[in-house]
Order: structure tokens, then sequence, then C-alpha cells
């Protein structure tokens, strides 16, 4: 009689601060194979699930590509085919939050895949990245983490993909979710997740090698639509970062209303919380007026999170209705789950 499997965990490595070591011309680049991350973590050996490991880039965050993730996303989807209970991904935190986000969307699965990499790279004292490495594998192993789509694990905290974002260049709590907070925690070597997603985000799956480009334009006093125009030739979309609850000049309003008529145009608040506003104010430029020139509310989703789902979206060739559909899904708020909420003891 044969022994059952160990079930494993896929670890992919991307690069990024937690991977990093002194370049010969002065700073930190990386360097560190995933490998040599993972022989740093103390208590890896007390893991219940086989690792398997992956050097798949090794890049700064601020590097990484639309090409990096669909081959990602390939290679993690390989990696669920072949049975894997959950997936780690180490990166460079500049663009997690972004890269989360298109994971989610890229991988329709209940099985749990984990973004994670550190704000102290290696040669410094405090390195965080082998302990949000440990974190990340736990969370990936864990059962109550299924069905939540990608996450983000960093200093003990769990956050889905589509609420996260970096509020801080340094500090190791740089990462937070400020409008739900983060779904759960790591404590004692424990995971606890009592917080669930309602809905999952659209499932998105771009055509190969059909190209999108989606602008980002952030509003500011003054604007008067100028450069909003000139962007306008080149770009498959555009995402507004609007003031407040959805606002922009009187003078854009005609600007964006006229470009809402070619191609997708995306209201975002550029505040970091809260969502755009529907019905509360009615003036040139309020977010009743854009809405009622064309623009396709975010919702909750910030701005950097729009311009992920709006150029996945283009790229796989939907129209305006799904596009406003798929949006409209991704407006979700939190759901307590009040049963099982973290593994059993010595899980």
């Amino acid at each position: 009689m044969h022994a059952s499997p160990r079930p494993f965990v896929a670890v992919f490595g991307l690069g990024g601060t937690i991977a990093m070591t002194r370049a010969p011309g002065g700073g930190v680049s990386p360097v560190l194979s995933a490998s040599d991350l993972l022989a740093a973590v103390p208590g890896l050996s007390d893991a219940e699930a086989e690792l398997r490991v992956e050097d798949f880039r090794n890049r700064p965050g601020a590097s990484l590509d639309f090409p990096d993730l669909y081959e990602l996303a390939a290679a993690i989807n390989k990696a669920l085919n072949d049975g894997c209970v959950g997936t780690v991904v180490t990166q460079g935190t500049d663009t997690i939050e972004e890269v989360a986000y298109a994971l989610d969307l890229l991988l329709p699965t209940d099985t749990p895949v984990v973004v994670t990499g550190a704000m102290r790279n290696p040669t410094m004292a405090g390195a965080d990245g082998p302990a949000n490495i440990l974190a990340a594998i736990k969370v990936a192993a864990s059962p109550c983490a299924r069905g939540l789509g990608c996450l983000v694990v960093l200093n003990d905290q769990v956050h889905a993909a589509r609420w996260v974002h970096k509020a801080h260049t340094g500090s190791p709590a740089a990462f937070v979710s400020a409008d739900h907070g983060p779904l759960g925690y790591v404590i004692e070597g424990r995971v606890h997740i009592p917080v669930r997603i309602r809905r999952r985000s659209p499932a998105i799956s771009p055509v190969p090698r059909r190209s999108a480009r989606v602008g980002l334009a952030t509003v500011a006093l003054g604007e008067d639509g100028t450069l909003i125009d000139a962007m306008a030739g080149h770009v498959d979309g555009l995402v507004v970062a609007a003031f407040g609850a959805g606002h922009v000049p009187a003078t854009v309003a005609p600007v964006l209303g006229k470009l809402a008529e070619r191609i997708p145009v995306v209201l975002a608040s550029r505040t970091g919380a809260g969502p755009v506003h529907r019905v509360t104010y009615g003036f040139p430029g309020s977010e009743r007026d854009l809405l009622a020139r064309g623009l396709i509310s975010a919702g909750y989703l910030d701005p950097l999170k729009a311009r992920i789902l709006l150029r996945l979206l283009i790229a796989s060739g939907v129209g305006d209705a799904e596009i406003r559909t798929a949006f409209a899904a991704a407006d979700d708020v939190p759901e307590l789950d009040l049963g099982q909420d973290s593994e059993e003891p010595g899980g």
C-alpha cells in the first residue's frame, strides 16, 4: 500500500526588496533566489506541506509588466493542476497591490494564492522577509483561506487583493485595507480569517497578444482638461482619479464626456478610502453629472485597481456592457462569517 503524497505549496520568486542584497555600485538590487529566501526562514521545517520552489523572475517590483503576469498565472494554473494546496508569490512591494489584484482576476480558483514581500531588505536589522514568507506559506496551506481569491500577507495580516494598498514608503506595516480592514491575521502560528468575501472578483481571460493601453489621470487643482485631451489619442481606456466622492472641475466634465463616447472612462476617487458617490452632488463636474455623461463608476476600487480591471477587460475583447457589469460586480463589501474562523490547534 502506497502512502499518500505529501501536500505541497508552490512558491514563485519574482525578486523585489525581499530578494535584494548589496549592489557593487551602491544600494541593493535583487540577487537572492527563492531557495535562498526559504533557507533563511526559521520554522519552515515544521510546515506540514512540502514546498516546491520556482525562480520565476528576479526583478524590482517596478519592472514587472502584464506579460510577466500572464505567464505567472499560467505557471500557477499548472501548479494547481498538479494538485498544490496553495501558492505563494514573493515580489517587490512597489507593485504588490496591482499584481495581486491582477492575479485575483486571472485566477478564479478556490485554492489560496498568496502574495508577499518585504519592506526591509535582508541586509537590514529587523528584515521582515522571513516572517512574511512563513506567514504567507501558513495562509496558503490553510483550509480557511480557500475561496477568498488572491490574498496579500505581510506583517502577520491577511488582506484581500481588491482592497489592499501600500500606504507608507518604509514601514513594515505599510499595507492597509482602508475601507474594510484585513480579512484576518496569523497569530501564534495559526491562521485566523473571520471576514469572508461575499462575491469573488470577475474572472477575466485576456486574449493572447492583444495589447491594451489604459491611462490614469489624476485630477488636481486648476486642471482644465488639456492634458486629458492630449492623452485621449493614445489610450484604449482611461481611469480618472477624481476629487473627493468623484468630482472634477466643471471645465473638465465635457472633455471626459466626449471621451466616454469613444472609449471606456472609469471614475475613481483619489482619496484612498470610500466609494465614488452616485446621487449626492448635482453641480457640473459632480459624480451625478459625470455618470450621466457615460463615465463608469469604480465604486470602492481605488484608481490603481480600477486601471488593472479596465486593462484586463479591454485586453479580453469585451464591450461596454460587459465592462460596466464587471465594475458593478467588483464593487463589493465584506461579509462577516460567524462560523469557524481559523485552523484547528496544531494546524
